[in-house]
């Protein structure tokens, strides 16, 4: 049981770790996300023995998590910037495979209440307008290095609304960074901080602040709604996901040296399947699981 939740949270891991599907989005492919949600709020919230259940159950997953990210991590910083059509195109096929995979596994709630299908138009528009509206596409790059108060309280807000994403199942905190233009400073920052570059650290502690200050605050929320609006975060977040395609196609504008939003010539066809195969296989091994 240790090993598969080392899996789980490895998995979880690589798709925090990119801009595409989330680590929610995993969790919720590999049918364990109602229970990864409730853990964390019984961690925070619950009684002695729930607490203690749930802290075991993080900690298997956490470990895979944290060996995942860092493995991610030095890989990620060091290609992001230069094969990001390829990259951005490995995204898109994590997303467009894991749709209809999450639209299946809830398909009883969804048509039990179509009248809620709007919030796929919601989750659509609030990617897109973010996407578009984003101060630092084709902006100058951020440097971690010399931090600033204004500085300072971006990357807190930016760490609340990643992982608030990151636990959802649907849009990723990772396509948020890269919409706001941290994604690629955050990445080798971290990557920096494992080669002990000291002078990172006030960034990522502003960033992890506001990590924690999210995870505090939005999983008790996240898991009220899906506890008695089900079907309506579930459209929602199936418009997050469509809309995420355009954020990540927009990517490129946002590095240090803005590039050209993808277009069909730099789309790579065998990136996209390589994501495809990715989330295909992480359902397979949920179904052998289940079986």
């Amino acid at each position: 049981m240790y090993l598969i939740q080392f899996i789980r949270g490895f998995c979880m891991a690589l798709a925090d770790s990119v801009p595409g599907v989330s680590g929610g989005t995993i969790a919720f492919l590999l049918g364990f996300y109602d229970r990864f949600i409730s853990s964390i709020d019984d961690l925070l919230t619950g009684g002695k023995e729930k607490k203690k259940e749930a802290f075991f159950f993080l900690l298997k997953l956490g470990i895979g998590w944290i060996c995942g990210m860092i493995s991610a991590v030095l890989v990620l910083a060091s290609v992001f910037e230069s094969h990001i059509y390829a990259i951005s195109s490995l995204f898109i096929g994590f997303i467009v495979f894991a749709i209809p995979l999450v639209i299946r596994e809830e398909k009883e709630t969804l048509l039990a209440k179509k009248a809620a299908i709007p919030f796929v138009l919601v989750g659509i528009a609030i990617v897109s307008l973010i996407t578009y509206f984003n101060p630092a596409s084709g902006g100058s790059g951020v440097d971690l290095e010399h931090m600033t108060v204004k500085l300072g309280v971006l990357l807190f807000l930016a760490g609340a609304v990643a992982i608030s994403a990151m636990v959802l199942p649907g849009i990723s905190g990772s396509t948020l960074l890269l919409i706001m233009g941290l994604y690629l400073p955050i990445v080798t920052a971290i990557k920096e901080f494992l080669h002990l570059n000291m002078s990172v650290v006030p960034a990522l502690f502003c960033f992890g602040f506001g990590v924690l200050f999210g995870v505090f605050g939005v999983v008790k929320l996240i898991r009220k709604a899906l506890e008695n609006f089900r079907a309506q975060m579930i459209y929602l977040i199936i418009g997050l996901m469509i809309g995420s395609i355009y954020a990540v196609i927009m990517g490129p504008t946002t590095l240090d040296v803005p590039q050209s939003a993808m277009t069909l010539r730099e789309f790579n066809i065998l990136f996209f399947a390589i994501g495809a195969v990715v989330i295909l296989g992480l359902q397979k091994l949920k179904t052998q699981k289940e079986g």
